[in-house]
């Protein structure tokens, strides 16, 4: 999958799937995550190890990868991960990264929506978003998108700096997280591809 895209200050962007040749790149991205970004990050996004085992995920086929280019360089990550576990396969987890230049330009709507699409090819029923309790500008933009806050686990991860941080759950039907993203765009007066 390859798509050109137009964010809302007009910059011309690609999305596509993250391949495993894409470390480098990746690895640059990471690197220019301020330290207040990378502290919420499930894993240790500075240990090319690390992110290098994320990658190969990909192959086994439940997690899916999507990058955003500008001039060949990674400006965004999103993944889609499935739950391999019977009783969870109706599930799949979103997790998206944007480089602060391109913050507030439509850039993680447009991963969130291709996530959508390949949520719905892999018959995902509902879609769950974690992030700690600061992070209140990713909890705001979910819950633009029709998620709701399922579960709030106090003191349950660690961050970066090893503050214990209370864990949030948020939840969104497929169908559910159609109609937002339909409703964004339907009042957007920028460049709409669907």
């Amino acid at each position: 999958m390859e798509k050109k895209e137009t964010l809302k200050d007009g910059t011309k962007i690609l999305i596509r799937g993250l391949h495993v040749n894409d470390l480098d790149k990746l690895m640059k991205f990471y690197s220019t995550l301020p330290p207040e970004d990378q502290k919420y990050l499930r894993i240790d996004v500075t240990d090319k190890k690390v992110v290098e085992q994320r990658i190969e995920l990909t192959k086994a086929g439940n997690v899916f990868r999507l990058i955003a280019l500008f001039k060949d360089e990674i400006i965004a990550d999103g993944a889609l991960e499935l739950s391999g576990e019977e009783w969870r396969k109706h599930q799949g987890e979103l997790r998206v990264i944007v480089a602060r230049p391109f913050q507030q330009k439509g850039l993680g709507m447009i991963l969130v929506r291709e996530m959508y699409f390949l949520a719905v090819e892999k018959k995902v029923e509902q879609v769950i978003v974690k992030m700690m309790r600061p992070q209140i500008a990713a909890q705001r933009i979910f819950r633009k998108l029709g998620f709701r806050e399922e579960l709030l686990i106090p003191d349950y991860v660690q961050d970066r700096g090893g503050k214990k941080q209370d864990l949030i759950i948020m939840v969104c039907d497929t169908k559910d997280l159609w109609n937002e993203l339909e409703h964004f765009y339907g009042d957007s007066d920028w460049q709409r591809c669907r």
